[in-house]
């Protein structure tokens, strides 16, 4: 591909829509540079104004659920446009904004970058550039995060990651299989694969996969018709939400003789 092939319109659309990716020029005024964000106060400050408008009792379940939006986010953009559109975007610390709208009980924020330029590779290069894609994505971006919110309220680092875990799961096992074109679904199969069975854990800058390590096989439940994979660990969003909801994939909701 060209290395300065922009986004079509059709492309823009869906990344802009269902995905919420947006120009940082058009941010929400309730955001942040994402940069900000590692600075103890002003996370322990963020979290402390979001609790109450999303219901959370507590820190630590707030940052649990805004890192699940987050990660819904920054790897709903990235993964897409890498694995559909063969297109790369930065989702760094220095280009990233952290929205954290949130209206009439429900997210309403969007993924905002600075510099939305698509960046190609070189012929054969293909593996070197989805390795730097997915490193800026979890090594740069999630993982410094992801250590601020353990840091300032004690949160599971493990919640947060399986948190991204499941967001790169749905991307790939529900909206990916949508795609009609054999070729791009092939090359779609062929990333999440890499991703699950191949990244070398410093791409995330942990000791292990998470995608990997959180990837449950499916437990049948012959009285619904359907399978489901039951997450690990609980995100807390039942505590959250008013009257209680569970997320599908919760680990309270698996089966006693599954546990």
């Amino acid at each position: 591909m060209s290395l300065a092939q922009a986004f079509s319109e059709s492309e823009w659309a869906l990344l802009s829509g269902p995905l919420r990716l947006r120009p940082a020029g058009e941010h929400d005024p309730r955001s942040l540079p994402a940069r900000a964000l590692l600075d103890d106060a002003v996370c322990e400050q963020l979290l402390g104004e979001l609790g109450p408008v999303i219901g959370s009792p507590t820190q630590a379940i707030t940052a649990s659920l805004l890192a699940k939006r987050f990660s819904f986010l920054s790897t709903g953009a990235c993964l897409y446009a890498m694995s559909v559109y063969d297109k790369g975007l930065t989702l760094s610390l220095d280009n990233s904004v952290i929205e954290y709208a949130h209206d009439d009980g429900l997210w309403t924020s969007s993924m905002p970058l600075l510099d939305t330029t698509p960046v190609g590779y070189e012929p054969g290069a293909r593996e070197a550039w989805r390795d730097q894609i997915a490193t800026t994505l979890f090594r740069d971006l999630l993982q410094p995060l992801w250590e601020t919110f353990n840091r300032v309220t004690g949160i599971s680092r493990r919640i947060l990651w399986e948190n991204t875990a499941v967001r790169v799961y749905s991307l790939y096992d529900k909206r990916m299989e949508k795609v009609e074109d054999p070729a791009i679904r092939q090359r779609c199969e062929a990333d999440f694969d890499w991703l699950l069975h191949q990244a070398d854990p410093a791409l995330f800058g942990l000791t292990y996969n998470p995608l990997k390590h959180f990837r449950r096989p499916p437990v049948v439940l012959e009285a619904e018709g359907k399978s489901i994979r039951f997450r690990r660990t609980c995100c807390f969003y039942y505590d959250a939400s008013n009257p209680v909801e569970y997320c599908s994939t919760c680990p309270l909701l698996r089966p006693r003789k599954c546990r």
